[in-house]
């Protein structure tokens, strides 16, 4: 399937991107990219999205086998006909799997994405993470548009 070709470039883009920020990259080291919008940021998170949850990793292993578990089964059984879902589910997949890898060799995840919009500085971020908010943005789409769709066929 398609879908786990996504997730698998994915993570290869991730882990490569990745690599190289801790290969060449000094922790908290930045570069700019565009001043006072975009940096390369050398950060390490040992907890979830925006720093919450610091140290939790048996939490992260068992949400990440429980949430992989349940983007395949759905890419098995209800991908059908939706290339948007199954794209959507195929960008979870690779996210989640791309900051698993980290936890699991490091105890932390690599980031360094860093934006500042207007004044406010961002959470530093990673590859995976913008897969994984893509993905889920657009599963809120797909199941938006099923409700509407489901909704205007019962009237």
């Amino acid at each position: 399937m398609i879908y786990y070709f996504i997730a698998i470039a994915v993570i290869a883009l991730d882990q490569i991107t990745k690599y190289f920020v801790v290969r060449y990259m000094d922790i908290g080291e930045s570069i700019p990219l565009i001043d006072n919008v975009l940096y390369l940021t050398s950060h390490r998170n040992a907890g979830a999205a925006f720093g919450i949850l610091q140290g939790q990793m048996w939490l992260f292993f068992i949400a990440t086998i429980i949430v992989v578990s349940i983007i395949v089964y759905l890419m098995i059984s209800q991908v059908q006909g939706s290339k948007w879902f199954g794209t959507s589910l195929g960008l979870v997949l690779g996210g989640a799997i791309g900051n698993f890898i980290d936890r699991m060799l490091a105890g932390e995840v690599v980031d360094f994405i860093d934006v500042f919009i207007f004044a406010y500085n961002y959470p530093i971020f990673n590859v995976a993470d913008m897969a994984l908010v893509t993905g889920v943005i657009m599963m809120m789409i797909h199941f938006i548009k099923e409700d509407r769709k489901e909704k205007k066929q019962g009237k």
